[in-house]
Parts: structure tokens; sequence; C-alpha cells
């Protein structure tokens, strides 16, 4: 289906309002079932930043740590891009200091939240293990003396990053931008020349998260709580391209044919990042060395290619909606919110299965991923809560 994105002309004041991207609401579901994935293999895998792990016994453990590692590269950087593309047009509409209301109270409500609500049930079965080495060591001590906001780092950046673009963005910018719209945004059916600019913008990129590796290479930062620092000029980079998406319809120029140039960058860093690893080894990846410069390099063609396809492929096949999918849509943030607790009881609750690491996922994975939609459902069915989640 061929939608039609209004245009406007300094005749016609004030804008009509655009058409909504179905697909973006997909995706962000999409992304959302991958964040669930994520944590059940890192339940399972050898990667043990989660609430409740069992460390995998058998050589499938591996493969679950090759999703986890790929996966990083990408999903939530392109969370950050989705994110930045509605914050201008929110900023428009709301004016800087509602739209400030807003944010503390969507972001910042949750994130307290599940630190004050959530994070101490999620954080039991580690205590009930750490007891083992230590019987004195009390719960309360534990949680204050670890307390990070879990998955809910992202909602902390996000919060940070959209704070600094209603500061950076002036206050005269929204007369700016509707002057914009009206007479210099190119028409939503002109084609987007993305391919150098992509690339170049990979490469950019790759040396920038080099330096800052070398001058932060610490792999977590526990008073923040962030599991991957070192993807953090990754998430402002594809956040601030958000921003200008939304200005210029980025999402909605980008070309059909950008989906297979996507999927032959992504093959090729995918293949460099391989071989990279195989002749050089992992423990030649030190922070600062040409290694690590060509394994970046090949990690952010990957991670870039795999966000140009997924967007090309999701306006493609999935710019739609209908009541199971509205569905999805309403309630992801409350799952991204959620589903720390609803693996941790899962986890428990198979804890006495024996199985492969792979199969304990795949089995945990078809559980959890509708359970999470419907536990986040009937938590935004109480009173108030919608205006949170």
């Amino acid at each position: 289906m061929t939608r039609q994105y209004p245009t406007t002309t300094p005749a016609t004041p004030p804008q009509a309002p655009r058409a909504r991207l179905f697909f973006v609401d997909n995706l962000r579901v999409f992304l959302t079932v991958l964040v669930v994935l994520h944590h059940v293999a890192v339940t399972y895998g050898n990667i043990p930043l989660w609430f409740y792990t069992e460390p995998a016994q058998d050589p499938t453990g591996g493969l679950l740590d090759l999703f986890v590692i790929l996966n990083q590269t990408f999903f939530m950087g392109l969370f950050f891009l989705l994110a930045g593309y509605f914050v201008p047009g929110a900023v428009d509409r709301r004016g800087r200091r509602p739209f400030v209301r807003e944010r503390l109270v969507r972001l910042g409500v949750p994130l307290l939240l599940f630190l004050v609500l959530l994070r101490p049930l999620v954080m039991a079965p580690a205590h009930a293990d750490l007891l083992a080495a230590d019987p004195d060591l009390s719960y309360w001590m534990l949680y204050l003396f670890s307390i990070d906001p879990g998955p809910l780092w992202f909602v902390e950046v996000l919060l940070v990053m959209s704070l600094v673009y209603v500061v950076v963005r002036g206050p005269g910018e929204r007369r700016a931008a509707g002057a914009d719209r009206e007479v210099s945004r190119p028409a939503g059916s002109e084609p987007l020349r993305w391919f150098v600019p992509v690339v170049l913008f990979s490469v950019g990129l790759a040396l920038v998260t080099f330096a800052w590796r070398f001058a932060f290479p610490a792999p977590y930062w526990p008073v923040v709580g962030l599991p991957s620092p070192g993807y953090l000029p990754q998430y402002a980079a594809l956040f601030t391209v958000g921003v200008f998406a939304y200005r210029r319809e980025w999402l909605t120029r980008l070309p059909n044919a950008a989906g297979w140039g996507g999927l032959a960058m992504a093959v090729l860093g995918l293949v460099s990042l391989a071989a990279t690893l195989a002749v050089l080894g992992v423990d030649s990846l030190t922070p600062g060395s040409w290694q690590a410069l060509a394994q970046i390099l090949g990690e952010t063609l990957f991670a870039m290619g795999v966000v140009v396809m997924l967007l090309v492929l999701f306006r493609r096949l999935f710019d739609r909606s209908n009541r199971f999918l509205a569905f999805l849509s309403d309630n992801a943030f409350a799952v991204y919110v959620l589903h720390a607790l609803v693996l941790v009881a899962l986890g428990l609750a198979l804890s006495g299965w024996e199985a492969v690491a792979l199969a304990k996922f795949a089995g945990m994975a078809v559980l959890a991923v509708p359970l999470c939609w419907v536990v986040a459902a009937g938590v935004r069915a109480l009173p108030g809560v919608r205006r949170v989640l």
C-alpha cells in the first residue's frame, strides 16, 4: 500500500498532521521482542549480566553468546534512532517546558518505579546465591551497593538525550522548524541519496567509537548502570540522525533499493568482523590498537547495514495496522519496563528443567514473549498506569 505524506506551502499554515508511520510502530515492537530474546539468551549463555542466570554447560551456549553480541551491535542504536525521530515533533506541538514535563513523567516515573518496586523483586535470586558465600549479607545492603537501573538504562539515557535536545535546540527553533518544513524540506516522494552518506557516517562513527573505547575501556559503568558504554557514541549519533530524519523525512524517502544495499553492507561488515576475529583472535583486540579499529569498522558496517535494511523492510512489508498490531504497539513500552520481572519468574519456574542451553532458550522464549505482553496489558489496565506506560 502506498501512502501519500502531506506537504505544506507557506500559504497553508497551520500544517496538516503527518500520516502515522505504522512501520515504525511495528519496528519498535520487533525491537522490543529482540530485547526480551536478548535477555533470555543472557540467562542461559555465558555472559552473566542479568538478574538471574544459568551459565551454559554445553557448546550451544556459544550460539547464544553470538546472538547477544551481534544483537548488541545494532538493536539499541536503532531504538535511539526511532526515539529521536519523534522528539522534534513533540517539542513543536507541546513547547519546551510541557515537553520536559511530559518526558519526566513518561520516562522518569517508570525509571523510578523500576528502581523502587521491580528491582528489589528481580534481585532476590542473586541475593539467595550470594548468601551461600556471605551469610551476613543483607538484602538491602546488596540492593543499595549494587543499585543500577537494569534494562531501564535505555530510559535513563533517552531522558538525558531528550533534555539535551531541548537545551541545544534553543527557544527560537520552533519558528525556524516551521519555516524549514514549509520552504526547504524536500518533497516526501524525492528519493534519498543514501549510500555515500551512510558509508561515510559508518566510517566516522567507527573512528569516534575507536577513540571512545580507548579513552573509556570499561565494559560496564556501575554508577549509572550502563551495560554497554562502548556503544554510547552510536546511541548519541543515531538519536541525532533520528532528529534530522524527522525534519527531512528520511524514513519515508529512503529508497527501496537501500534495503538490498543495507543487506550488502551488513554481510560485508559481518564477513569483515568474522575474518578479523578469526585471523587476529579476540585477545589481540586491545583498545587503541589497529586490530581493535579493524573490529570496530566491521562491527559498525554490520550495524548500520542492518539498521538501513530493517527500516526499508518494515516500511515495505509492515506499514499497516490492525487490532492485534495496535495491541502489540500500545503495550511495547510497558513490556520493556516489565520484562525483567517476567523473565526472572520464568527462569525460576524452569530451573529444574535439564536441557542444553539452546533448548532452554527456545523454551523460555516461546513462553516469555506472549506472557510479557499479557502482563504489560494487565498492568496498563490499572487506573492511571497508562499515563506513564
